[in-house]
């Protein structure tokens, strides 16, 4: 080997020794940025999630709301998440808003009247029922929820201004 060769095989090893050397200090001191996993959740049966899921396709949900952190690249409404939603909000809730001819009374919103939410008190009773229990089977993790909370409330108010 030339001269040249053994200093760059030279750097590389040190490369790898200083990298096993971080590796082995970040783990003995217990590194604060662990992966907690996906903080979605759902308590749905499997039929219910097929039948909640369906839908929500069928009424457009997603063209303004994202469901499991997914957002419809077109989206430009910001209207809260699905996720989560049965920590927010109970299914009596869920289902009376859904009802309501005028969800604006139950939840007032500060989006111009063409990006509020519908009413969809003109679907099927049943269909409404399914849901709100759906939505209501929508969770996340404690360690998640308080974010969560802050960005329902941002936007509904348009206000970063969240207190616990």
């Amino acid at each position: 080997m030339k001269r040249g060769e053994w200093v760059v095989l030279g750097l590389v090893g040190a490369l790898a020794v200083a990298g096993v050397v971080q590796n082995i200090i970040h783990h003995e001191k217990g590194d604060q940025n662990v992966d907690r996993g996906v903080p979605f959740y759902t308590t749905a049966t499997p039929e219910l999630a097929r039948e909640g899921s369906d839908l929500i396709r069928q009424n457009d949900c997603r063209q303004c709301h994202s469901l499991w952190s997914v957002r419809n690249i077109m989206q430009s409404v910001p209207s809260p998440s699905l996720d989560g939603m049965g920590d927010l909000r109970s299914e009596a809730w869920l289902y009376q808003y859904l009802s309501s001819p005028h969800p604006q009374t139950l939840l007032p919103s500060r989006l111009k009247p063409e990006y509020r939410m519908p009413s969809f008190a003109m679907l099927p009773e049943q269909e409404r029922r399914t849901l709100a229990h759906y939505l209501a089977s929508l969770h996340v993790k404690d360690w998640y929820l308080e974010e969560t909370k802050k960005s329902e409330y941002e936007k509904l108010t348009g206000k970063d201004d969240y207190k616990k």
